[in-house]
């Protein structure tokens, strides 16, 4: 991800793998207020308490995680 203040910019390979994993692509993500929604959306779409869908969620925080330089 590339940064500038609150503007952000997902790598095409960051693009990829989040639609991959939630089947939704972050295509209007451009702040990082913008990024929070567009993950608590997948969230929501995503929502339950099954083991599948805790896996989900854990792989979609991860992925947030390697975009925003954390170890999450």
């Amino acid at each position: 991800m590339l940064r500038l203040g609150i503007y952000v910019r997902l790598t095409s390979g960051e693009i990829a793998r989040f639609e991959r994993i939630t089947g939704f692509a972050p295509n209007d993500v451009k702040t990082l207020a913008d990024f929070d929604a567009y993950v608590a959306q997948c969230k929501r779409h995503y929502w339950g308490h099954s083991r599948d869908t805790r896996f989900l969620h854990w792989l979609i925080d991860r992925e947030y995680a390697r975009c925003c330089g954390s170890d999450g």
